[in-house]
């Protein structure tokens, strides 16, 4: 393979001087068109335009520049066919030996808030078919629609005098026809939600793309013999979007799964907060005037579980923080910053794994792997409004008992089912989580608290209790106020079984198990 010319035709301008520079040294001529042409032109590039290759101007503004056979004949011909080579002769067509596209910002510009025709210009078309065309044909073209991949191209090219070799041309052609499928499917699943916005088809289409990059390969998931990578949505949020990761040991797959459930937890409060979290469960949340009192209580839950935890802030780490901190043998701090001084200190311990994180912005989809297929339903990020839950016994909670009751309730939504929390205004006291029977999550919540329990202690209960027992258990350690859904056929007795221990209780009607 001996490339002779050139097709430079980007959006993307990022290395496209250093590019051209480098395949005209090599002695490509080089077509370019619009906007690639005019950046050319301005670096002292030569290149000729698409139109006087095609001998037709670019028309419909700009829609139709490069779909012509003086293009894609040229990028399509097939090498090893004397016929092709001689229908290119025939036609007046120079073969196309390299093509450098990459396309429209699409998704950038749908995520912006375009309109509907705004965004309907930005569906790119000539770009696709010339990428598809190069990657189809990669036995004699290369394909590159990666920035990131031109210093590759270059030091290929000058290595061999002009010759890619096989693999890299094929690897190329691959990541091309990725680039075109992602951006078909992100096309797709904007018009279809568009459709199903005006037809009232709810927030679950009939087909989900998801577009995914592989950024980590940890040396094993959840046990070291289960091989595992890490895959980032490339149009969407969660742990990955927008974090960086400002020292420590690499991340691990159970180091990821635990800072995403501690940053939900976090982000649950308005004031500042810190979760701790131990195999996807919180072991402690506390909140306060500032961090380093909100990470306090947080620890003073369960100190024993905490060591090897996930500590997530809702706040920007301060200086105060990173002292209280750094006592504890954690893996990862999550937060949506780190001032400087709070970075110094941190940093002091090399395997401590600091990830500069935005906090969740809620609504999305959430989906779950099963053989065979994913589950989806949207996340369990719904506020809940305590002016609508309901007193049932005839002692209402007092405004202390209430406050450790909204804490216990925002926690419990983020503890493994069936989940028991105690907690007080400030901070949890103890958590049940992950048991089959909720009598046994309302025990081991008492097992872990501090005995005699803090005074106005108060527990909250992922779902209904079907039976008076679990309130018995609570009851007997000191509990005097509880917040759970309702709903069970055995409510009377319950409500009964709170009356006769002089517990006050609210029913919020919602239910928020998590499996």
């Amino acid at each position: 393979m001996t490339p002779r010319r050139a097709l430079l035709s980007v959006f993307d301008k990022r290395g496209l001087a250093e590019l051209a520079r480098g395949l005209a040294r090599l002695g490509f001529e080089i077509v370019s068109t619009g906007g690639t042409l005019k950046a050319l032109e301005a670096a002292g590039i030569p290149a000729l335009s698409v139109a006087r290759v095609t001998g037709f101007p670019e028309i419909l503004d700009g829609r139709v520049k490069t779909l012509h056979p003086a293009i894609h004949a040229g990028i399509l011909a097939d090498r090893a066919k004397p016929a092709h080579a001689r229908q290119l002769a025939e036609h007046g067509i120079a073969a196309i030996d390299l093509v450098a596209v990459n396309l429209y910002p699409f998704g950038d510009t749908v995520r912006g808030g375009a309109g509907f025709d705004q965004a309907i210009e930005m569906i790119d078309v000539g770009g696709p078919a010339m990428v598809r065309a190069a990657a189809k044909n990669h036995g004699g073209v290369a394909v590159v629609v990666d920035p990131g991949d031109y210093p590759e191209v270059l030091a290929a090219l000058e290595a061999a005098d002009g010759a890619l070799p096989e693999p890299l041309r094929r690897r190329l052609a691959a990541k091309a026809f990725r680039h075109t499928a992602d951006y078909d499917a992100g096309v797709a699943g904007w018009l279809a939600a568009q459709a199903g916005a005006d037809a009232g088809d709810g927030p679950f289409p009939l087909h989900l793309d998801l577009h995914l990059e592989r950024v980590l390969t940890p040396r094993y998931g959840e046990n070291p013999h289960q091989a595992a990578a890490v895959y980032r949505r490339t149009d969407g949020p969660g742990v990955l979007g927008g974090c960086r990761q400002l020292g420590g040991k690499e991340l691990s797959y159970n180091n990821l799964l635990d800072a995403d459930a501690a940053r939900r937890i976090a982000a649950s409060f308005a004031e500042p907060a810190v979760a701790i979290v131990k195999h996807n469960n919180p072991c402690g949340v506390g909140r306060g005037d500032d961090l380093a009192a909100a990470y306090a209580r947080a620890l003073a839950t369960d100190p024993v579980s905490a060591f090897g935890g996930i500590v997530a802030l809702n706040r920007p780490a301060d200086a105060a923080f990173a002292d209280a901190v750094a006592g504890l043998f954690a893996e990862v701090v999550i937060a949506p910053g780190f001032a400087e001084a709070a970075l110094a200190r941190l940093a002091e311990k090399k395997s401590l794994r600091l990830l500069a994180s935005p906090l969740p912005a809620g609504g999305e989809i959430e989906l779950r792997s099963i053989a065979g297929g994913f589950l989806a339903q949207a996340a369990d990020d719904r506020e809940d409004d305590p002016a609508a839950w309901t007193c049932p016994t005839r002692r209402a909670p007092e405004p202390a008992e209430r406050r450790a009751l909204d804490l216990a309730w925002r926690v419990a939504r983020h503890v493994k089912s069936n989940a028991i929390v105690l907690a007080g205004p400030e901070g949890t006291v103890g958590i049940g989580a992950g048991q089959m029977s909720r009598v046994d999550s309302c025990r081991l919540a008492v097992e872990k608290a501090a005995h005699p329990l803090p005074a106005g202690t108060a527990a909250a209960s992922d779902a209904f209790f079907p039976f008076r027992d679990g309130l018995d258990v609570l009851a007997a350690a000191g509990v005097r106020a509880v917040v759970q859904p309702g709903g069970s056929k055995r409510d009377p007795e319950v409500i009964a079984a709170a009356d006769e221990h002089g517990i006050a209780m609210l029913l919020t009607g919602v239910r928020h198990f998590r499996h």
